[in-house]
């Protein structure tokens, strides 16, 4: 018999028996980890103190440890992913309105719909896990003011449930910064040289941010921490269509009719940045009334019908919707002559100006008044240089 014979009828007769997969990946984690530590200079020397006091200071790796310092970046990142997963969106938000909205306890407070413990804990177990949180006896006393039922209003529960959201997005958010994960931002990551007139050109400076709130603030006239039709008509100038206004709130996101400050953020972006492709096809969804993908002359009239409207309250002669028609074309230059899509307004590189004529007054007189304006600023510029 040779040997590879002896070694088979050997094999064969052996009394080991064989082991799971489970049994080869234990064993396989365990000489994993005795030799990671082992290469990590052997923890089992360093003192019996692990046994009974857990571990609590965690060494940063240092410059030259390249594969710690890739792993402690990518276990950050899934782990703030994670967290962000754990956030309720705003499709989540939107189910949450309608629950509560659902189970209110008459009678109502004024104008504010209320809801007892009973019905809160209700909506709690239909929310679904994430809103679990928020459905506590704690919250639910925090908001409670005095009511003869013992109820709290349904607004400003879930008034408290977003500003929560955005808390932790924004916590979220900035711990992307930290690169070294000990929970604070370094002064490196602070530019101080730039200007504050930079800052308030910059849309996620501090400046600006605060300047985007304030407005917000100063909309909301009844301080319920949303914005009716109404209150958003005197954003900006206050000049912007009625049309364009029930066109925002049919499309976005509102709650009973009124948009929280996330809605509005998208808003004032889209307005405040006409010429960027994004911003473009926020608005372009606004404008395309019968969802088929571009605007025809029943789209354009429809929006400006509104402008010319606006123009006689204002006591001035309206303008022929002929000849706006034909210009915007002219400027777009679409390639059906007959249709404009969003393409075409983002190749015409005109689609701010084509955007401010449909829906805002002071867009619109802009541009009719653009050669007066342009004569202007020239002979401000002769001014300066003469002098």
């Amino acid at each position: 018999m040779d040997w590879k014979q002896a070694l088979k009828s050997r094999l064969g007769v052996s009394s080991d028996p064989k082991r799971s997969d489970q049994e080869v990946k234990d064993e396989e984690m365990e000489l994993f980890t005795k030799y990671y530590l082992e290469w990590k200079g052997g923890r089992k020397s360093a003192g019996t103190s692990y046994v009974n006091i857990p571990r609590f200071y965690y060494r940063l790796p240092a410059e030259d440890e390249i594969l710690l310092q890739k792993l402690r970046e990518e276990s950050r990142a899934v782990f703030l992913q994670r967290k962000s997963r754990e956030l309720l969106d705003n499709e989540e938000l939107q189910n949450l309105w309608f629950l509560l909205d659902e189970h209110q306890t008459p009678p109502m407070m004024g104008d504010e719909a209320m809801i007892n413990y009973e019905n809160f804990l209700k909506v709690g177990e239909k929310a679904g896990s994430k809103c679990k949180q928020f459905f506590t006896a704690k919250i639910f006393a925090k908001l409670l003011h005095n009511d003869p039922y013992g109820r709290i209003s349904i607004m400003q529960f879930f008034n408290y449930v977003m500003r929560k959201v955005w808390l932790y997005q924004t916590r979220i958010g900035l711990s992307l910064y930290d690169v070294a994960g000990q929970g604070y931002l370094r002064e490196s990551l602070r530019d101080e040289e730039l200007s504050k007139e930079s800052q308030e050109t910059n849309w996620f400076s501090a400046p600006s941010a605060l300047r985007v709130y304030g407005q917000y603030l100063n909309l909301d006239k009844d301080h319920n921490g949303m914005l009716s039709k109404e209150e958003l008509s005197r954003y900006g100038t206050g000049t912007l269509t009625n049309i364009f206004l029930d066109r925002v709130f049919q499309e976005c996101l509102t709650y009973d009719g009124e948009m929280d400050y996330k809605t509005y953020l998208d808003f004032v972006l889209a307005l405040e940045n006409r010429k960027e492709p994004a911003a473009l096809q926020y608005i372009f969804k606004l404008l395309d009334i019968e969802n088929k993908g571009y605007l025809n002359v029943f789209s354009l009239n429809y929006f400006f019908r509104a402008i010319q409207e606006q123009m006689k309250i204002h006591g001035q002669d309206p303008v022929s919707f002929q000849d706006v028609k034909d210009e915007i074309f002219d400027m777009v230059k679409p390639k059906d002559p007959y249709k404009i899509s969003l393409q075409d307004l983002i190749n015409s590189s005109q689609g701010d100006t084509v955007t401010s004529i449909l829906i805002d007054l002071n867009g619109f007189w802009t541009y009719e008044n653009r050669e007066v304006l342009v004569a202007n600023d020239n002979d401000s510029t002769t001014d300066l240089l003469d002098t």
